[in-house]
């Protein structure tokens, strides 16, 4: 079993999958974003899409939280204020 060797662009892509990961890009899109990548910059609108999407997505989320918050707090006060 030999050692595995690594460079710097095997390492940055790595990070860049990790990155993608946490951010909430399931299997397939992390495939499909790093296969733009390998294209270079010619592929630059179409990751940028990927990533606008993803972020459209996350906003709608955030939102749809701060809704159910403000259902919460609506509530809290309705038993406050009946106290």
């Amino acid at each position: 079993m030999g050692a595995w060797q690594y460079d710097d662009q095997d390492l940055e892509r790595l990070s860049l999958i990790m990155t993608l990961h946490d951010i909430g890009f399931d299997r397939e899109e992390i495939e499909t974003y790093m296969t733009l990548v390998l294209e270079g910059a010619g592929a630059n609108d179409r990751k940028m899409q990927m990533l606008q999407k993803k972020r459209e997505g996350i906003l709608d989320e955030i939102h749809f939280r701060e809704k159910k918050i403000q259902y919460l707090d609506y509530l809290r006060y309705e038993i406050r204020r009946s106290q």
